[in-house]
């Protein structure tokens, strides 16, 4: 195991607080938080089956997580800073996405937790009032750093789908909205999944002046295991979806504007079955399955344009943050002994202006 022997940037956490805003669990949690079976049980009973089964478990997003749970998660490892990325605010039309840019804000992040380098907020570029919002955002925030708008939605019907539609990022009025990010010198955390990875790379060409990172490595569904109805079902099938997602992870990194996160491997979705067998992965098989992954990727964007991001809570429901940052910075480290300071901080830093 690497010793890292500095302080990292995590570039991807979400903050979340059903008890206290906006939330689309809020009431249960509100009426069940003390008895967390039965508050399972609810959910899996309102809830659709396609996004139980993309998170998994139900109670990492019915619990709070805020600064001080994430130190606890962090376990020895030291971190600089972190950058906090939208995770679905309840009131998500219009200028209600602002109540979470002054939510985080309002959260304890300081010495004895952890500080918060910025904050990736949410905005539609569809909306006539996009550039208002993005204002907004900024007068609530001087961590501001630019927005995500989610457009992963899968070919398979039974993936839980995060976009009101299948090609977002080729909408016409998405595009339109999506010159003001250049204008205010904002940047662009996408997340689709692999299935779309040509939406993305369509969406880079289109404006190279933006600063655009792929969340999550581009989500390839069903890799390690079945998915949805009839995703990753077969050996063959699964080494279909590695060789489409290799080919359009090297198309898509000749985008000069692009970078990605090494983040999100351990989400359900990708195929991990470990919370159905109650337990965590241990740091070697969390290697073992991603090494390829993180391989392909670093040999395509190179370190400069690669980040470490933890995802957490999201990935907390396959395995534990310190197996995660053990695993990912051996994996780095097997690519090129160089290159761990620049993945695990230099570049977020640098993406982020932190």
């Amino acid at each position: 195991m690497q010793k890292l022997d500095f302080a990292i940037i995590d570039a991807h956490i979400h903050q979340w607080d059903p008890y206290n805003t906006p939330h689309a669990a809020a009431l249960a949690v509100k009426l069940l938080g003390k008895h967390p079976y039965l508050l399972d049980k609810v959910m899996r009973m309102v809830k659709p089956d396609d996004l139980i089964e993309t998170l998994g478990l139900t109670n990492h997003v019915t619990s709070p997580y805020l600064p001080e749970n994430y130190v606890q998660d962090l376990g020895h490892y030291q971190v600089e800073q972190v950058v906090h990325v939208e995770a679905s605010w309840h009131k998500d039309k219009g200028k209600g996405v602002i109540g979470e840019t002054r939510f985080i804000e309002s959260l304890p992040f300081h010495a004895e937790t952890v500080k918060l380098g910025g904050i990736v907020a949410t905005a539609d570029p569809r909306d006539s009032n996009f550039k208002k919002i993005l204002q907004l955002h900024k007068k609530a925030s001087s961590r501001f750093k630019g927005i995500r708008k989610m457009a992963a939605v899968h070919e398979d019907s039974k993936i839980h789908a995060w976009a009101d539609e299948p090609h977002l990022y080729r909408n016409k009025k998405f595009l339109k909205g999506f010159e003001a990010l250049a204008q205010y010198n904002l940047s662009f955390d996408a997340w689709v999944y692999s299935t779309q990875l040509s939406d993305m790379i369509a969406l880079a060409k289109q404006f190279p002046e933006t600063s655009i990172v792929l969340d999550h490595f581009g989500t390839p569904a069903g890799l390690f295991g079945q998915v949805g109805a009839q995703t990753g079902l077969t050996k063959i099938a699964r080494e279909n979806i590695l060789i489409r997602w290799q080919e359009d992870i090297a198309e898509l990194a000749s985008c000069a504007n692009v970078y990605t996160k090494m983040s999100g491997l351990l989400m359900p979705v990708l195929g991990h079955q470990f919370h159905k067998q109650n337990r965590l992965a241990t740091k070697q098989e969390v290697y073992d399955l991603t090494l390829p992954l993180i391989s392909h990727v670093l040999k395509n964007f190179g370190p400069y344009r690669v980040m470490f991001a933890s995802n957490f809570p999201m990935d907390r429901v396959s395995t534990s943050l310190v197996n995660i940052i053990d695993a990912f910075s051996d994996a780095v480290l097997a690519y090129d002994p160089n290159a761990l300071q620049q993945v695990f901080h230099h570049t977020a830093k640098q993406f982020y202006r932190l």
